[in-house]
């Protein structure tokens, strides 16, 4: 699902940075431009963000591997 239709970014593209390392919405923000342009996508890349590091995402697309 697009998360940031701004930039085209998805939620599983969301996912994998975090998965890589992405610790903030900040670093998010850099990696991926979610947020920079009209910041609706905010709170949801927020709420990603929360569900990831709570673990509970999806265990499929925390095991795979994706290229941004």
């Amino acid at each position: 699902m697009y998360v940031c239709i701004c930039h085209a970014v998805t939620d599983r593209e969301i996912r994998a940075c975090i998965a890589q390392g992405a610790g903030s919405l900040r670093e998010l923000r850099a990696e991926l431009n979610v947020g920079t342009q009209c910041g609706k996508c905010a709170c949801h890349v927020r709420d990603l963000l929360k569900e990831e590091k709570d673990g509970a995402g999806c265990p499929a697309l925390a095991s795979a591997s994706f290229s941004a």
